[in-house]
Formats: structure tokens, C-alpha cells, sequence
């Protein structure tokens, strides 16, 4: 992905280099002014490579910008198992059971807060 962004970045640079030169050589070359179809065509086509070129940069972004995301998770994770790995021997972990009576689940179906401790 990264090097097509940067053939894209390379096109739309030598695109309007290239159409840089092009217009102000156009007087001496041809002997006259260039017309306004030729100009916005050439702009237009410069608008489209340089839409393609911030959409792949774009893309580009966003897929490292996921990476580092699932990395930072995963880090987290990590950290959090080490930290309960370290104090597994002094404390032990606390279970956590849900107890469903027949009230509760006949009553209503908003299940009454519990206290853990």
C-alpha cells in the first residue's frame, strides 16, 4: 500500500510538472494562446490523480492507524495478564456468580443490582 501511494504521489507531481511546462512553453512552441477547453481538461484531469492520490494516502493512514490500534489493545491485554499474573499468588481472584431465583426471572426482566465483595 505504501508504495502505491507513493507511485500515486509521484504521478500527480510529474502530471503538473509536466503541465507546468507544457502551458508556458505553449506561446513559443504552437504560436498562440491555449484554449480554455485544453486548460480546464488538464485541470480536471490533474483533480481526478490528486482525488486518487489523497484517497490511497487516505487509506494508507487509516490501515496504519488501525494497526496501531490492535497493537494498543493488545499491549493493554498484556499488561493486564502480567498484572494478574504478578498478583495471583497474593490474592486470590474473586468469582463472581450470578444467582437466578424464580422471582426474578417471573417478576420483571430488569434483574436486581448485586453487591460484590
Amino acid at each position: 500500500m505504501k508504495k502505491v501511494n507513493s507511485i500515486f504521489q509521484l504521478l500527480t507531481a510529474l502530471f503538473f510538472g509536466i503541465g507546468l511546462v507544457y502551458f508556458l512553453t505553449y506561446e513559443k512552441m504552437w504560436g498562440g494562446t491555449p484554449l480554455t477547453g485544453e486548460v480546464v481538461s488538464w485541470l480536471l484531469a490533474g483533480l481526478v490523480i490528486y482525488l486518487i492520490t489523497w484517497g490511497t494516502s487516505w487509506g494508507y493512514v487509516s490501515s496504519l492507524n488501525s494497526r496501531i490500534k490492535k497493537i494498543e489493545l493488545e499491549k493493554k491485554d498484556l499488561k493486564a495478564l502480567v498484572f494478574d499474573l504478578e498478583r495471583g499468588g497474593k490474592v486470590n481472584p474473586v468469582e463472581r456468580k450470578t444467582e437466578v431465583s424464580k422471582d426474578d426471572t417471573e417478576s420483571s426482566v430488569i434483574k436486581p443490582r448485586e453487591n460484590f465483595k
